[in-house]
């Protein structure tokens, strides 16, 4: 959080000079990996940003939001290289750390070492960020999965004291549409969180307000291009990128060095809270200037007159003569009108993904047999109702709602699920896409591919049974005729194949024999059909050539349905002529 609260929050009339020799003798007293570089001021962080590719606005994790300004005691929490898991009965309040927000700084620090083992990232230096950022998660309050009891949001980065930082996700993550604020223990800004964030705890979930994965977030993004923690200025660089300013670096440094010097655990709830909150008024109240002797009034009203007689009132004090002039009555402030509401996480859009939608497929003029479902989830990640969505077909295929409309909204039922009508599939085969949209400030879209194939028929059997024979060089006179069906019922619609060939499989197509005709009389020996409105289909008239012979025809339909059908070719038989017996002479 940014350094424009540059109050220390620390009593007494010797604060300041008190807290410059705390930071100093913190510095003095750290590890060899760790004494503050030489020459680490805010201007080192345009190389450190670019290093770390934090975020463009702002250039920082927090945005450079505001921060905690409370130093350390000035009694370390044990000698230099004591135990940092010292029993909770020892050491001072202030180097307690809850339980839970503990557990997620080592356990980041292991997983980091993991995958990381050259950054050489410890633990304390979460431990002292998380502490400036929030005070340990507002002193440890969160569940047992590590999530804030509340979620606990920064100022607005509207630019009036703040960096200016527009909208990035819609209030997915800090409720607020307009600006971005810093969210969650480690109080990342949501364009920062959209590329850092993890899970951490496993949950399935990416959550800024869950410390596990705030923590290992953190960790991953002070790591950054290659840093060695275990290097001065690479630790000086990372923190930086973290706020951009040189009083933050000190403040977390002065932390750093209290932690490697011992903590110990305490009970989440119970932390040490900063005395001061993160996130002042940034344009304070105007207040009537002090009256002389240190307190403030209003103006003394003037001695009443004495009976009879009026005062003439003063004349106006020449400059340089002495006098004092009146103590001028001050304005009456503007009453600053009340924010407006901002809804919770909990009444806010985050995400919408699919509710267990299978392949969209379906034959032209059928219905699809599963229907487009998404659920809503608000910003916490839980299942949010009463969210309309809206489902949108585009494609070609005249594929409509049930209802025959392109475009229905549903709204979101408790768990979540939005669920479109079903589909009926064009007559037009094809891919098409069905768009579901929730979410008005940054809209949330998913997007279904769907298809619309040729109708089908298992089945095709010719109809009758009369055999199809014609003489060279002639047209066979019976007409063929087939009927296709599917599951058993008439398949109207479906693509047939007619093939000429020499066996029954169809593997080896003939060039002899019977054919069809083209437009222009030309023999075809392959033609492609379609079924009528009762699955019967009736061939073209089929001719023969020269060649006398049986030949076959096989039929075959988009679903696997096929027949086979003979043809033969034959000259008609000769009839002997009758003899006629001669009568004896």
């Amino acid at each position: 959080m940014a350094a424009h609260i540059r109050r220390r929050l620390r009593k007494g009339a010797t604060t300041t000079a008190v807290a410059a020799a705390a930071v100093a003798a913190l510095a003095a007293s750290q590890a060899p990996a760790a004494p503050l570089a030489e020459g680490a001021t805010g201007g080192d962080q345009q190389a450190a940003g670019g290093e770390s590719g934090g975020p463009e606005d702002g250039g920082a994790a927090t945005g450079n939001s505001p921060y905690y300004t409370d130093l350390p005691p000035l009694i370390t929490p044990d000698r230099p290289g004591s135990s940092s898991n010292l029993p909770a009965a020892t050491g001072s309040a202030e180097a307690g750390i809850p339980a839970s927000v503990l557990a997620a700084y080592k356990q980041a620090e292991r997983t980091v070492g993991t995958t990381d083992p050259a950054c050489r990232l410890p633990w304390q230096l979460l431990a002292a960020i998380g502490k400036v950022e929030s005070g340990q998660a507002r002193g440890g309050q969160v569940d047992a999965n590590g999530t804030t009891l509340s979620p606990i949001l920064g100022p607005a980065l509207n630019g009036q004291g703040f960096a200016l930082i527009k909208d990035t996700d819609g209030g997915a993550y800090d409720s607020d549409a307009v600006h971005d604020r810093a969210v969650g223990p480690m109080q990342f800004i949501p364009s920062t969180w959209a590329t850092w964030g993890q899970d951490a705890n496993g949950d399935g979930r990416k959550d800024p307000n869950n410390i596990y994965d705030a923590a290992l977030a953190a960790g991953r993004y002070l790591c950054a291009g290659g840093r060695n923690l275990a290097v001065a200025a690479d630790l000086d660089r990372a923190v930086l990128s973290y706020n951009q300013s040189t009083e933050y670096l000190r403040t977390v440094r002065s932390w750093f060095a209290y932690y490697q010097r011992g903590t110990h655990e305490v009970p989440d709830g119970s932390g040490v809270l900063p005395t001061a909150p993160s996130t002042p008024t940034p344009s304070p109240t105007p207040t009537p200037s002090p009256t002389p002797g240190g307190t403030t009034g209003p103006t003394p009203s003037p001695s009443p007159s004495k009976p009879g007689g009026t005062k003439p009132s003063p004349s106006p004090s020449k400059p340089g003569d002495g006098s004092t002039s009146p103590t001028p009555t001050p304005t009456p402030p503007r009453p600053t009108p009340p924010p407006k509401p901002t809804p919770s996480p909990a009444e806010t859009f985050g995400s919408l993904e699919n509710a267990g939608t299978g392949p969209l497929t379906a034959t032209a003029g059928g219905t699809f047999e599963e229907r487009v479902s998404v659920r809503a989830r608000n910003a916490l990640g839980a299942p949010m109702a009463q969210l309309p969505v809206t489902f949108t077909i585009t494609g070609t295929t005249g594929t409509l709602f049930d209802g025959g409309k392109k475009k229905v909204t549903v709204i979101s039922k408790a768990d979540g699920t939005a669920t479109a009508p079903a589909l009926k599939a064009g007559e037009k085969t094809g891919e098409f896409t069905v768009t579901a949209t929730a979410g008005t400030n940054r809209p949330r879209t998913l997007t279904y591919e769907a298809s619309v194939t040729a109708r089908q028929a298992d089945t095709i059997v010719r109809v009758g049974d009369k055999a199809l024979v014609a003489a060279p060089g002639e047209k066979f006179a019976d007409a063929v005729t087939v009927k296709a069906t599917h599951k058993g019922i008439a398949a109207p619609g479906v693509a047939v194949t007619a093939t000429m060939v020499k066996d029954s499989l169809g593997l080896i197509d003939n060039d002899k024999g019977p054919y069809f005709k083209d437009a222009d009389g030309k023999p075809l020996r392959t033609l492609d059909l379609t079924t009528g409105a009762d699955g019967l289909l009736q061939l073209p008239e089929i001719f023969a050539d020269e060649n006398p012979g049986t030949y076959k025809l096989r039929l075959t339909t988009e679903g696997g349905g096929s027949v086979v059908v003979e043809l033969t070719v034959q000259a008609p038989e000769e009839t002997a002529p009758e003899e006629t017996e001669t009568p004896e002479a």
